[in-house]
């Protein structure tokens, strides 16, 4: 199978979100079972929230969640798209699996692991290169509305929040959960499917 054979899926994220993660590794365990090429771009759960009347131990969150996505934004300024996968999987990693938290030393050490300059880091502390980053929280989020979080995923003209999923599912489990939500994506008119939580994020 070709490149060209693929279906391109748009996948918006923001590093600090757990659910995007296990999204994010669901949609690459899809990568290796259906015919789609995944397409990364950053979303920020801090430019999402501004403004909004929220508990201080959320707002401490959202002042956290500005380093890695503006790092991540002057990465892909550096160095293109390409490099947004596999430096969401390095700082994902240690911000989810690893529970570390976002600070500089770990956020340089996803640099150098995702083969990118250490020096990004200092992106962190700068509004530099908020005007790119809001262009790209604002492509995704305009497609499905500032209701919803991260991730956003696009395919084909259909654009949807979610899935939000624990465990990450795996093998065919994934594969049907990907044909499914693309049925009910495509469903002209069809807005909502959900159920309460009942379990927090499993990452393995």
């Amino acid at each position: 199978m070709t490149d060209t054979e693929r279906t391109p899926v748009d996948f918006w994220f923001d590093p600090k979100c757990p659910w995007a993660w296990i999204a994010s590794r669901w949609i690459l365990e899809v990568e290796r079972l259906r015919p789609i090429e995944v397409r990364w771009h950053v979303m920020s759960l801090s430019v999402l929230n501004e403004g909004r009347d929220l508990p201080e131990k959320y707002l401490e969150l959202m002042k956290q969640a500005w380093g890695p996505v503006r790092v991540a934004i002057a990465a892909e300024k550096k160095y293109g798209p390409q490099v947004l996968g596999r430096l969401y999987t390095e700082l994902g990693t240690r911000f989810h699996n690893e529970r570390r938290t976002e600070t500089r030393q770990v956020i340089e050490e996803a640099l150098e692991a995702a083969g990118l300059d250490r020096s990004l880091v200092d992106a962190a502390d700068t509004d530099e290169y908020d005007e790119a980053l809001r262009a790209s929280h604002t492509d995704g989020m305009d497609r499905v509305g500032y209701e919803v979080g991260t991730p956003v995923i696009s395919v084909e003209g259909a654009s949807f929040f979610g899935p939000v999923v624990s465990p990450i599912p795996r093998g065919e489990a994934a594969a049907k959960l990907w044909d499914g939500v693309r049925l009910v994506a495509g469903t002209d008119g069809f807005f909502e499917l959900k159920r309460s939580r009942t379990r927090d994020p499993i990452f393995d």
